[in-house]
């Protein structure tokens, strides 16, 4: 009987590895608790075959996801310069301040882009200038834009 058998798990299984991945286990393990609770598939040449496809699959979304967001990030750094007008009190100071959702809308009004309120990080603005803000558009993609605050 073989020492260790590999096994294509179908499911997250803690301690042992995320689904799609080739891990070898007990036979006992294997044939007594993964395979039976569905967790996973006993690996042979067609199964790993389908991994091995899935995985390529993966990688060309996984690569098309990251040129969208370099495609993104330039044309947000074209436009570069997107201003929000503000109502001033004294010393030149808004009322409020200039918030990820202002930034949003005033991407989305100039260049069309959607861009989360989340992924957006700001200085704290409480007066009129220019300030820089930075855009995480992907994880290894993050754009640096400047936003003009000026009178309404």
């Amino acid at each position: 009987m073989a020492k260790r058998l590999q096994v294509v798990l179908n499911k997250d299984v803690t301690k042992l590895g995320k689904r799609g991945d080739v891990v070898e286990v007990a036979p006992g393990y294997a044939r007594n608790y993964i395979v039976p609770q569905g967790f996973g598939v006993l690996a042979t040449a067609g199964v790993l075959r389908q991994v091995e496809q899935r995985r390529a699959k993966q990688a060309e979304r996984l690569a098309a996801i990251l040129e969208e967001a370099k495609s993104r990030k330039t044309a947000l750094q074209t436009i570069n310069n997107f201003v929000i007008r503000k109502q001033l009190g004294e010393d030149q100071a808004i009322f409020g301040t200039v918030t990820t959702q202002d930034v949003v809308e005033v991407i989305k009004t100039s260049s069309g882009l959607d861009v989360e309120r989340q992924a957006i990080e700001l200085p704290e603005i409480k007066r009129i200038g220019t300030y820089k803000a930075q855009i995480k558009l992907h994880a290894e993609v993050i754009a640096e834009v400047s936003i003009e605050v000026a009178p309404l």
